[in-house]
């Protein structure tokens, strides 16, 4: 059996209690989800949940096929990553306490494309935007310099391309 990272689209109804639903059922299922996140789409009444996992094929499929059986669920499919954009955001806090350490930070920051979003005496408050493999890396460097408090989201995902459009 291969375990794979899946990332699973769903257009829901904007209504209440749907993602309650939704994860509900995923853990009845007894799967375990990685990320998940939940955002408006360009139609009105229409919100985009996008969540990962790890598994194998037939995981996924039955997870598809449970979810697309909730009434709230308007379409759902399995993005491949070849086939798809995905991002990931994370803001981190790190310490700063000198002007070598500052700008050591500052040269990662902008190896990686990252944005200091918040400076103070003693820390620095970076924004980084991209793949998870990138923003895992950059989370590795900044241990180094210690890092305060660090949010992270979920992956967001579209299809390339016309797929996947609200009709």
């Amino acid at each position: 059996m291969v375990e794979n990272f899946h990332i699973i689209s769903a257009l829901v109804e904007d209504r209440p209690g749907v993602l309650f639903r939704v994860t509900s059922l995923i853990r009845r299922r007894n799967f375990n989800i990685d990320t998940i996140t939940v955002g408006s789409t360009e139609k009105e009444g229409v919100s985009r949940i996008t969540l990962t996992m790890r598994g194998d094929e037939s995981i996924v499929e039955q997870l598809v096929k449970q979810l697309s059986k909730i009434p709230d669920v308007i379409k759902i499919s399995e993005l491949k990553p070849t086939e798809s954009v995905y991002r990931e955001m994370a803001i981190i806090k790190v310490l700063a306490q000198d002007s070598v350490r500052r700008s050591d930070i500052l040269n990662y920051v902008n190896i990686f494309r990252g944005k200091i979003i918040d400076a103070s005496k003693d820390s620095l408050t970076i924004e980084i935007v991209g793949n998870p493999n990138k923003i895992n890396a950059f989370i590795e460097i900044m241990k180094g310099f210690g890092i305060i408090e660090m949010a992270k989201t979920g992956i967001v995902a579209l299809q390339r391309g016309l797929k996947g459009k609200i009709e």
